[in-house]
């Protein structure tokens, strides 16, 4: 514990238990926003005549030296603490010493949290639009590239890539605006809180959030100090993406592999086998579906951490931060390979002139039996079914079909067989012929798709603009306070 603690309540204390409490190696990333708030604090102090302007402004001149010497120390046991002695070692105690007045580490820290969290959501969300725009990229490449869709791991119905490319662009879509949810939640204001009553002072809370670029408060003190809700919040919007996440390499992993065939990853994002000359292994993926359990741990860790804790503030606290700059910094690290891998996939073309594949359209040879014939749908699936056991049973594919066949299979389930014509059956199944008439809303046909991406493609952009503005907001907030410090510090 700092000595500007002691020799009060408690009296000398020991290197080992600061050593064992301290939160410096996860502090660095809230410094700079501890000086912030600090000189934001000083402002609000000074404007409501609660400090004097000139010692606001000799306060206010050390704040500004520290940004650019300030070392972490090991005797410290956080950044709050070096922060305020490092000040009244510039100034002395009679003016440094009200730096903390009227408010509280409890107060600041979650302050400083809140601050750090919004620039890494604001990075996250940057890389979510990276992503997007690779998959939007290589989706308008591939709005005719036809592959088998897969239900259980098998083959099921086909699709195109940019049809699959486009669901994928859409959970990245649901998981942005997800983060951008919590962002509102985040960029709160808990300044002035204290320790968890406020303070006697006249202080003006609303001024400290201006200055500091948040959007609002979080009005009730004991709330403001006690509450991580939004640190599990973005860990479980985190945690729900690596998920996403994960499925998406997963597919690609096991699209590239050779039995599958179905894409070409870039030789830079795989390595080869140390013994096997032939292999060209999906490293890069397989990290970032591997680094993606990482983000889940760090949410449960976080959560079994706090979910037994009384209010207000308690020192787990800053166990649980940790895993939040954990899982923020593995995403965007992430996000950003990903993007760059999906970016330089390449289709391979005809992988449906594979024999197996030609059972994918059994579902529109029924469908046909419906429109054309009148067979009601379970009948047709029963006939079509059969058929199709039939083929594999002696080796064959549903290329193999014919008029004769089908009569011959539709004579056990209709007293009347069917007499169906070869171009019926060639129409019917032609994966092509499949993907046109699937037009439906949402469907796979090229207009359908087109459509989507031309709704699509222009969202990346839009979604830059306001992450950026966002950023410009805080950093006019900051650049007032900026100004009103040089302003006060020109005068000592």
């Amino acid at each position: 514990m700092s000595e500007l603690l002691r020799g009060g309540r408690l009296s000398s204390s020991r290197r080992d238990v600061i050593k064992f409490t301290s939160s410096l190696a996860s502090d660095e990333k809230l410094l700079k926003h501890v000086i912030n708030i600090n000189r934001a604090h000083i402002v609000m102090l000074v404007e409501n005549g609660i400090i004097k302007k000139k010692d606001g402004s000799k306060i206010l001149r050390a704040l500004s030296d520290l940004k650019n010497k300030l070392s972490l120390r090991e005797d410290v046991e956080d950044v709050h603490m070096l922060v305020e002695e490092e000040v009244i070692k510039s100034v002395g105690l009679d003016v440094g010493g009200n730096l903390n007045l009227a408010k509280s580490r409890n107060d600041q820290v979650a302050t400083a949290i809140r601050m750090a969290l919004r620039e890494e959501l604001l990075n996250i969300m940057e890389m979510i639009v990276n992503l997007q725009e690779a998959v939007i990229q290589l989706a308008e490449k591939n709005t005719e590239t036809i592959i088998p869709g897969y239900t259980h791991l098998q083959p099921a119905q086909p699709t195109t890539l940019a049809h699959y490319l486009l669901a994928q662009f859409d959970v990245l879509e649901r998981n942005l605006k997800r983060l951008m949810n919590v962002y509102e939640r985040v960029n709160q204001s808990p300044m002035g809180a204290g320790a968890l009553a406020t303070t006697s002072f006249p202080i003006n809370r609303e001024r400290v959030a201006e200055l500091l670029g948040f959007n609002g408060l979080i009005e009730n003190s004991i709330d403001a100090v006690s509450s991580r809700d939004f640190l599990l919040e973005t860990l479980a919007a985190l945690s729900i993406m690596a998920v996403d996440v994960s499925r998406f390499a997963e597919d690609l992993i096991i699209w590239s592999s050779m039995e599958f065939g179905l894409i070409d990853l870039p030789d830079e994002f795989t390595s080869t086998s140390s013994i096997m000359p032939q292999k060209k292994n999906p490293e890069v993926l397989e990290v970032i579906r591997a680094r993606m359990s990482t983000i889940l741990g760090d949410f449960i860790i976080a959560s079994t951490m706090l979910k037994g804790l009384p209010s207000t503030y308690n020192l787990d606290f800053q166990e649980a931060t940790p895993k939040l700059w954990d899982a923020a910094e593995i995403m965007i690290e992430a996000l950003w390979i990903f993007s760059e891998t999906v970016r330089n996939i390449k289709a391979r073309k005809n992988v449906m002139k594979k024999p197996l594949l030609s059972f994918l359209t059994a579902t529109e040879l029924a469908n046909m039996l419906v429109r054309k014939y009148g067979v009601p749908f379970r009948t047709a699936h029963k006939i079509v079914g059969t058929l199709v056991k039939k083929l594999m049973d002696e080796g064959k594919t549903l290329l193999d079909v014919t008029p004769e066949l089908l009569m011959k299979v539709s004579a056990k389930f209709l007293s009347s067989p069917l007499h169906v014509k070869v171009k019926e059956i060639r129409e019917a199944i032609d994966p092509a012929s499949f993907i046109m008439l699937h037009s439906v809303r949402g469907g796979p046909s090229k207009d359908e798709v087109e459509r989507m991406l031309s709704i699509r493609k222009n969202l990346p952009n839009r979604y830059r603009r306001e992450i950026s503005s966002e950023r410009k907001r805080i950093e006019d907030s900051i650049d007032i306070l900026n100004s009103i410090a040089e302003s006060y510090t020109s005068q000592v």
